[in-house]
């Protein structure tokens, strides 16, 4: 009986044994386990930057982690989108601006990655139309009259962007279409120059974020003719939007997003893009954003994943027409 007894003690100290064996290996590791690292494909004090240190914060008190901003700036952000299509750490994400998302593809012969294939997205930050802008004439002139008037003047006008393939030169390109325009495409070095150069007189309008030219529109420089987007939007409900212009097919945004790449597990996606969304849609966070010239809307993956397809299809398909290359 004491032998007995010493066999079933053995049994089920041994079954109890495995049981937590079996429990050990089942249980999922704890994530994050260590810092999450953001990286930003832009210079400190870029849009970009500014919106990944807006969220750096929130972020670690609701993954219970610290996340660190890591700026990888170059190649108009195609860099800080590389780095993070090929983290393997499993805690890297990107803050990445709509062009190495959709149009680099195109642009660049030999992009080191595929925006759709080794990214996946996160969540959208916050998207913001451009402000069709031109120099003050002399006596006051309506949004019509002054495409009336462009149309006219056909290539004796000119138009300034940042650079060949930047979002004022693919917009204004698309808008050109729309419109029936012909200005010229001068690139310049960045805003300030092109700025400049609309008041010198040497170029004759732009496409430029509403937080670089507004101040400028407001102290009477220059005319806001329009914004870029299909309808009214709330940053500058002001401005007559595409629609309104017989703009047809126009519905252009800048906007910057939260990616990860596609090697990253699908439940850790999830996490980050719900524990975004809840950070995005505070009042806080929507407030700053909105000053800074953005606006929240819907912060979903695959609403993101809905405006990366669509706009890589329009982009796609302007830029083989215009047949522009970066390289």
């Amino acid at each position: 009986m004491k032998l007995l007894k010493q066999l079933l003690f053995a049994c089920a100290a041994l079954h109890i044994a495995m049981l937590s064996l079996t429990a050990g290996a089942q249980a999922p590791e704890p994530w994050p386990n260590r810092a999450i690292r953001i990286v930003v494909g832009y210079p400190s004090g870029s849009s970009p930057d500014v919106q990944a240190r807006l969220l750096a914060e929130p972020l670690s008190k609701a993954l219970g982690q610290p996340v660190v901003v890591e700026n990888k700036p170059g190649a108009s952000g195609n860099i800080g989108a590389d780095v993070t299509a090929k983290a393997t750490d499993g805690h890297t994400i990107g803050v990445i601006g709509n062009g190495p998302l959709t149009s680099s593809k195109f642009l660049y012969a030999k992009l080191p990655y595929d925006p759709l294939k080794d990214l996946a997205p996160i969540s959208l930050i916050g998207s913001a139309p451009l402000v069709w802008v031109a120099p003050k004439p002399a006596k006051p002139m309506t949004a019509a009259e002054f495409i009336s008037q462009a149309r006219t003047s056909g290539d004796k006008l000119a138009y300034g962007s940042v650079g060949a393939g930047s979002g004022g030169h693919l917009g204004m390109e698309l808008v050109k279409e729309s419109l029936g325009l012909a200005p010229l495409h001068v690139p310049f070095a960045g805003g300030p120059a092109i700025l400049n150069a609309m008041l010198g007189g040497q170029v004759q309008m732009a496409l430029l974020p509403g937080s670089t030219v507004m101040p400028l529109v407001q102290s009477g420089k220059l005319q806001a003719i329009a914004v870029t987007s299909a309808t009214r939007s709330s940053l500058l409900p002001e401005l007559p939007a595409m629609q309104e212009l017989d703009a047809k097919g126009v519905n252009i945004e800048v906007w910057n997003a939260v990616m990860a790449p596609a090697t990253m597990p699908v439940a850790h996606q999830a996490r980050l893009s719900r524990e975004l969304g809840k950070i995005l849609h505070s009042p806080e966070i929507t407030q700053k954003l909105f000053q800074q010239g953005w606006k929240v809307e819907d912060t979903s993956a695959s609403a993101l994943a809905q405006r990366i397809t669509s706009d890589t299809a329009l982009y796609g398909h302007l830029i083989a027409k215009k047949n522009i290359k970066l390289d």
